[in-house]
């Protein structure tokens, strides 16, 4: 592997008096890949902003290439050959693929300040198809492309920098598995040609494929480093939670199935969804499985009235209803965890107070006035339930890490106590312990008579907790499988099903 490229030695920060890094020393060696692991919370976001110069460390250095690393703005990490894959995506979205790609570095035509946009557009393009991602159109607008193509776009713009370092950030989280093998091939070939990548994931299962060493981080603190193998995977998770965990899914309550509460038929939209019906039970997770473009999103966006469906019906409680906009999907029991929290899950220049709350206010109301005391009450328990890391409910929700804003998500669904609640990829970019908790509370609150439909990229989530599934393809329902089916093929040849 040879000398180190990155050495970082005492790295401490603190956000008031809250200690988030702890005297870190981390060793980065050319042409390796790194795991960097923790629960949410740990601080692995906040050392990797540190290392970028979005953060300032309040003591330690940082050596690159043998020399003192001083970066006084993320810009200029790209001078340095350091590239960064967030996992909240740095995307602009009025601009165009290419023009995210290549902000601040477009081509010049000869007369200066002028941009050559074929040139722009071919360049780009051809990161894409690297990428086996020639299907997004480098002259498309980033505000019309799905989580999982967002994705793609962050790391084809962190490859454009021809980059001797890569930090990857929960880069699977939003992927299936076909663009996941894809990633590791690239990272692999990166790897070949002596770039060392700081990876930071949650899912064990990418660690087998592509990870030479591994560090954990636990409350700010560095636990342990290993050279990897798939033999130590639980010493890990045990290292990460600091106790061991032997289950990756809570022992299965002993519920029935209660009376239908959702029922949907011939539902379309032109060009997203085709004669889509089924129905919903009370205390049931409905599992919806399919690729990337199936449709899913779009259903679960049709039934929160955020996306006008051009016919079909919905019944709740068997009463047709014409849910024309959230606020009344809301006003009817629904609530919608959405695929992007930072997109449309979350206010985030504001805090864990104002975002828990938002969808419940009408429950605080005595005489046209918001009870605070019964807010501050409501929000506490929920912070507390959740077992979010936070100073406070003052703090600001964007100061969170990633799997914190998560549960700040749910935490907003459970406050408001909707019957028909909607999970779009729940556990998207949250640790092995915080899945733990959410796949708790999910059974809680089936056992509570509350329909659960899950909406899930990850099989072994799907086949771990759905009574039942619906798979899609295409904007179709392709299949429904109960529990005794559940077999990753048998919901890959649906899912792949024209």
């Amino acid at each position: 592997m040879g000398e180190y490229l990155l050495e970082t030695q005492g790295i401490s920060k603190s956000f008031s008096t809250v200690k988030v890094l702890s005297d870190i020393n981390l060793k980065i060696r050319k042409g390796e890949i790194h795991a960097l692991l923790g629960e949410n919370g740990a601080g692995k976001s906040t050392l990797m902003k540190i290392l970028t110069g979005v953060l300032e460390a309040d003591q330690g250095t940082i050596l690159y290439r043998g020399k003192t690393l001083k970066i006084n703005h993320p810009r200029e990490i790209h001078d340095y050959g350091i590239g960064i894959v967030y996992q909240e995506f740095n995307l602009l979205p009025d601009l165009t693929v290419a023009e995210n790609i290549f902000i601040g570095r477009e081509p010049q035509m000869s007369l200066k300040g002028f941009i050559n946009d074929s040139r722009l557009n071919r360049q780009a393009a051809q990161l894409l198809e690297r990428l086996n991602c020639s299907s997004i159109s480098p002259s498309r607008k980033v505000d019309t492309l799905s989580v999982a193509e967002q994705q793609m776009v962050e790391i084809a713009k962190a490859l454009s920098t021809n980059c001797e370092l890569l930090i990857m950030d929960e880069p699977t989280a939003a992927l299936t598995d076909s663009e996941i093998d894809t990633l590791f091939d690239i990272v692999r070939r990166l790897k070949n040609d002596g770039v060392a990548i700081i990876y930071i994931s949650h899912r064990m299962s990418d660690l087998d494929a592509i990870v030479d060493r591994v560090t954990v981080l636990r409350d700010g603190k560095l636990i342990s480093e290993h050279e990897y193998d798939s033999s130590i995977k639980d010493l890990l998770i045990q290292e990460m939670v600091g106790r061991e965990l032997t289950q990756k899914f809570p022992p299965r309550p002993d519920y029935k199935r209660g009376k239908k509460t959702l029922g949907v038929s011939g539902l379309n939209i032109s060009n997203k969804l085709h004669d889509i019906s089924f129905d919903a039970y009370e205390g049931e997770i409905l599992g919806i499985a399919g690729l990337m473009g199936a449709g899913r999103t779009e259903l679960a966006r049709a039934i929160f009235g955020a996306d006008r469906i051009d016919s079909g019906e919905i019944r709740i409680n068997g009463k047709v209803t014409h849910i024309t906009s959230p606020y009344q999907a809301i006003a009817q029991g629904v609530g919608y965890i959405t695929e992007d929290r930072k997109k449309d899950g979350l206010m985030l220049e504001q805090t864990l107070r104002g975002n828990i709350s938002i969808a419940s206010l009408d429950k605080f109301c005595k005489g046209g006035f918001v009870n605070d005391s019964m807010v501050d009450t409501a929000v506490e328990q929920y912070i507390s339930k959740m077992s979010i890391k936070t100073r406070g409910m003052e703090q600001l929700v964007k100061t969170l890490s990633g799997g914190n804003q998560q549960k700040v998500v749910v935490a907003k669904w459970l406050c408001r106590e909707s019957r028909i609640l909607i999970l779009d990829e729940p556990t998207r970019g949250i640790d092995v312990n915080a899945k733990y908790e959410i796949y708790e509370l999910m059974y809680q609150l089936v056992l509570q008579g509350v329909t659960i439909i899950m909406i899930s990229s990850e099989l072994p989530e799907i086949i771990g907790m759905s009574d039942r599934v619906l798979v899609m393809c295409e904007g179709r329902i392709t299949g429904e499988l109960g529990r005794e089916e559940l077999e990753q093929d048998k919901i890959l040849k649906y899912a792949m099903a024209h």
